[in-house]
């Protein structure tokens, strides 16, 4: 179904850590308006869209939202990587990394562990795509 080049879309070259600001983007991948369910939410309503055209449109959508997901990982991981343990501990990174060191794991800025709640697949055309328009408003 996807044919993926082992490219970014964008490429991202972050030389400085800065695990403040990796706490803040890292909503963006896991939280609720965040790339992860951005994806899931496109990809699951896809196949009840009574539209060929539309589910389609649904699917580059969300194939789309992936490969932010894969920039956003980028982003966080570069700005994560090779920290210290001071400087973990200052930044207030030391509560994420006690559970996932290093690693990248859907959470929200709040941590808050991504969950499909965060999404909605109803299976009416126009509630669903409303709920899209929601949710990609909130993180324009």
């Amino acid at each position: 179904m996807w044919n993926y080049e082992k490219r970014l879309q964008f490429p991202v070259k972050i030389t400085q850590p800065n695990a403040k600001l990796a706490q803040v983007i890292i909503s963006q991948f896991g939280g609720p308006d965040g790339e992860l369910a951005a994806s899931m939410r496109y990809l699951s309503q896809r196949y009840s869209m009574p539209y060929n055209e539309v589910a389609g449109l649904l699917t580059d959508i969300g194939t789309e939202e992936l490969a932010h997901m894969e920039m956003i990982s980028a982003i966080v991981y570069q700005l994560t990587k090779d920290l210290s343990m001071d400087e973990i501990v200052a930044s207030g990174f030391d509560k994420y990394y006690v559970d996932h060191t290093l690693a990248l794991w859907p959470q929200s800025a709040g941590g808050v562990p991504f969950n499909a709640c965060v999404f909605q697949s109803k299976g009416d055309a126009i509630t669903d795509l409303t709920e899209d328009m929601a949710a990609d408003g909130a993180t324009s």
